[in-house]
């Protein structure tokens, strides 16, 4: 469809040509579409022989053209992999473009921060070079890599083929996913090595187990060895947020999100139909591809795709067990990636607004705080102090208070300590004092708040109470305010109670965090032997596998049930016990 001058306005296929174009010229179409059709001057047509045919043309044009009116993907013309060359001693390097060397590519990665942060791992574990060919070539004696033992130094011949060729095979485990293998291998050799009396050799196993267990936690998928790409598409106030999860051998390779132009007035599943078709054409594809809504030329997509990658290429979008689990997961980064694009700078401001119009205040507030207070059957009490200004969260300002001295569970005690503390020191100019401290409760809460206050003296601070609404739902909350005897319930799409939302769940978060990393310090002696089942075979079993008891801590429900001797249930007891159910 074209406009003035020849300026193309949209792209679109159409099995039933006729259909489809007298469908812009129905009067019920909304105002988006109706604006189009003002423009339209002139609409050329291509006969293609299939649909797949049309798919791949369209998608061509769109990418070419960039029509206003269509959903407009940022397209990223490569990905980057990693490439281990077919030499007697293989290289290992970052790759972008045509595959046409010989050797094993492992990838794709979705940005080259995820490449870098691999590679620098890979560093770490396992000392095969990775200097260019024409460095290597011409060396005389071994590098700065072999000095840090990063690098044994196949150049000048300080390693034997066999022994490097054992490191390159435990780097070809490890991008394909099967670090449990190369974990017990290096748990052997450790064992070996301490009965050698090797002791630094051993530490230097254990701190390779140890690497290899965190970077597990981060990209293992559970129940998945194939490769396969995960969509999720949030929509909210006319802006489309996709979120793609990379999954090669079974290995989670990271996540990236895309933000589509023209996504206005458009249908999760429409967006995601334009997205696969300029996403994936042209480039390396999946054998599945998991949607979280089901595209309605979902046919079309797979035939084009098929061909493309010369097999069969599937999408589906009804999922269970873990790839729901996993799905969830997506839509969840998805929602939070679409959350921090709307929070932007000018949204901000627009919220402090809001909120000054809500409270009825001369002017926006430029400093907030926000107090909240955890623990765990009154054990370990910590109170946190959020701060945000004009722009959002100041985590420069963050506090955490350890709380001691008073009745456990007492929360009114707690606060009352925390806020003394806190104030005390901005009183004496430690500190700027805010426009409104909030505080996470009611009536009794505020007014312990207003106590502390008016024992140190202190004015001009707005008190606002937030409580949470019938069955604790969010945007049900009722707001205190001093003096005021009923509670100010603002709308739920309200931007004023979205940002007193936003500071509340950031002062729950920074509580919680610190409470778990307090509790975690004072009982990490005992933690193993107090869970029913966990013997000393078992217990020295765990701390092998993970190189200690912060790796313990650290793996996941899957990994901790990989050890010889826990089962799945008792896996999971571990994992609760040092996580908590918060």
């Amino acid at each position: 469809m074209l406009g003035e001058a020849g300026r193309v306005l949209y792209v679109g296929k159409a099995k039933n040509l006729q259909r489809r174009v007298g469908s812009y010229f129905n009067r019920s179409k909304n105002l988006r579409i109706q604006t189009m059709v003002s423009q339209i001057r002139d609409i050329e047509i291509t006969v293609t022989h299939t649909e797949a045919e049309a798919l791949l043309l369209e998608n061509n044009l769109i990418k070419n053209l960039k029509p206003r009116y269509n959903i407009l993907l940022r397209d990223d013309k490569s990905y980057p992999y990693i490439y281990l060359s077919a030499d007697d001693f293989p290289r290992l390097a970052v790759h972008r473009g045509a595959r046409k060397l010989k050797g094993r590519y492992f990838g794709p990665y979705p940005s080259a921060s995820a490449v870098r942060e691999t590679m620098y791992l890979l560093r770490k574990l396992f000392p095969v070079r990775q200097c260019e060919d024409s460095y290597y070539n011409n060396r005389s004696r071994a590098c700065l890599q072999y000095q840090i033992k990063r690098c044994t130094a196949p150049c000048v011949g300080l390693v034997g083929r066999d022994i490097y060729a054992s490191d390159v095979q435990d780097i070809v485990l490890f991008l394909e996913g099967k670090t449990n293998d190369v974990v017990v291998g290096l748990v052997k050799r450790m064992q070996q090595a301490s009965l050698e009396l090797e002791f630094e050799q051993a530490a230097r196993y254990r701190d390779q187990i140890d690497a290899i267990k965190q970077v597990q936690e981060r990209q293992y998928v559970s129940g998945e060895r194939g490769d396969l790409d995960m969509v999720a598409c949030a929509l909210q106030q006319g802006v489309a947020c996709l979120q793609v999860f990379y999954i090669r051998h079974g290995r989670n390779l990271g996540n990236k999100a895309f933000f589509p132009k023209g996504s206005e007035n458009r249908q999760p599943r429409d967006i995601i139909s334009a997205f696969i078709a300029q996403h994936y054409l042209g480039k390396a594809v999946p054998r599945e591809i998991l949607v979280s809504h089901l595209p309605l030329d979902i046919d079309v997509l797979q035939q084009a795709l098929s061909a493309q990658a010369g097999r069969k290429v599937v999408i589906r979008s009804r999922l269970r067990s873990d790839r729901a689990r996993w799905m969830k997961l997506a839509l969840h980064n998805a929602e939070l990636a679409l959350k921090s694009r709307l929070s932007s700078k000018a949204g901000a401001h627009a919220r402090n607004a809001a909120l000054a119009r809500a409270l009825e205040l001369e002017s926006p507030p430029t400093r907030m705080e926000c107090f909240d207070i955890s623990h765990t059957s009154g054990e370990k009490t910590l109170a946190s102090c959020v701060v945000f200004n004009e722009a959002g969260p100041l985590k420069s300002d963050y506090r955490r208070f350890n709380i001691d001295g008073i009745t456990a569970g007492d929360d009114y005690a707690a606060m009352h300590q925390a806020l003394q503390r806190r104030y005390k020191r901005l009183k004496a100019g430690e500190g700027r004092m805010p426009d409104i401290l909030l505080i996470d409760g009611g009536k009794g809460q505020l007014a312990a708040a207003a106590q502390v206050l008016d024992d140190l003296d202190i004015s001009g601070i707005l008190l606002l109470g937030v409580a949470k609404g019938a069955d604790r739902r969010p945007g049900m909350e009722r707001l205190f305010l001093l003096g005021r005897e009923q509670p100010l319930i603002l709308p739920e799409h309200s931007p004023a109670l979205h940002l007193i939302q936003q500071i509340r769940d950031e002062a729950h978060r920074f509580a919680i965090t610190g409470h778990r990393q307090r509790r975690n310090k004072s009982g990490s002696r005992s933690t193993l032997e107090g869970i029913p089942g966990i013997g000393p075979k078992r217990r020295q079993r765990l701390l092998t596998q993970f190189g200690g008891l912060q790796g313990v801590a650290r793996a996941g429900v899957e990994d901790i049930a990989t050890v010889e001797g826990v089962s799945s249930k008792l896996a999971e007891q571990i994992y609760q016990t040092f996580h908590g159910n918060e």
